[in-house]
């Protein structure tokens, strides 16, 4: 789980934390979600994009399902159903007026057609104005493969890197587009900022992690952490 030494909005409630990015935004969502119920939190999950339906029955339609929920310990998922079984964006009115009764509000902000990093289009990230911090996600599973075969929106991202979309994605080029304005950091002004690195999976991932989070620390002036979970969903 993420440390909340690095990240210390998880232990602080009356956040709206957006997830972007590629390489499980959605389990991570979840899995934080989980965490801050078991502190006897009132959790808020959404999307203002399209996720999958969450499993487990979290998925509120209404306020007695909402308040069913939270009373049961469970973190609370509000979305409106959607074709191949996902979920989008919840009534704007009932996700806002929910949004007040939360203790904490995780938002999956983008899409990235389940592959580990993306470049977002001129339409992304959807970030609410209540929002004050987000996190840019990406799968380790990126690294040391050609950019068009693990990134979505290749072409984006590698006129932003400025190589070819054959070029293999090293960890300098993943911090690099984690750490752009015009990648990961997109549209977030001054809210707080931090990077997640999912799917650390073997030895050789967690070195190269370690890699990414080093460069962007020294470099980039970003937190950054890793964070492991069972496989399933991956956004």
């Amino acid at each position: 789980m993420i440390d909340e030494k690095i990240f210390p909005f998880l232990a602080e409630k009356g956040h709206v934390i957006s997830l972007v990015g590629g390489g499980g935004k959605t389990t991570l969502m979840y899995n934080l979600a989980a965490n801050c119920a078991r502190k006897g939190w009132q959790v808020l999950a959404a999307t203002t994009t399209h996720i999958m339906q969450p499993p487990g029955g979290v998925w509120a339609q209404t306020d007695a399902e909402l308040f069913r929920l939270w009373k049961c310990g469970s973190y609370a998922v509000a979305g409106t159903a959607a074709h191949g079984g996902k979920l989008t964006a919840p009534p704007q009115a009932q996700l806002e007026r929910w949004m007040t009764l939360a203790d904490i509000v995780l938002i999956e902000a983008d899409g990235a057609k389940r592959m580990p990093c993306k470049a977002p289009a001129a339409h992304e990230p959807v970030l609410l104005p209540q929002c004050d911090t987000v996190l840019a996600v990406a799968g380790l599973s990126a690294l040391r493969h050609p950019l068009r075969e693990v990134c979505f929106r290749a072409e984006l991202a590698a006129e932003l890197l400025c190589v070819p979309q054959d070029a293999q994605l090293t960890p300098e080029l993943l911090a690099k587009l984690l750490a752009s304005e015009a990648g990961g950091r997109k549209a977030v002004g001054d809210r707080s900022f931090y990077v997640v690195l999912n799917q650390v999976d073997t030895k050789e991932q967690a070195a190269l992690a370690r890699q990414v989070a080093d460069i962007l620390k020294k470099i980039y002036r970003i937190s950054c952490a890793t964070s492991h979970f069972e496989k399933g969903e991956r956004a």
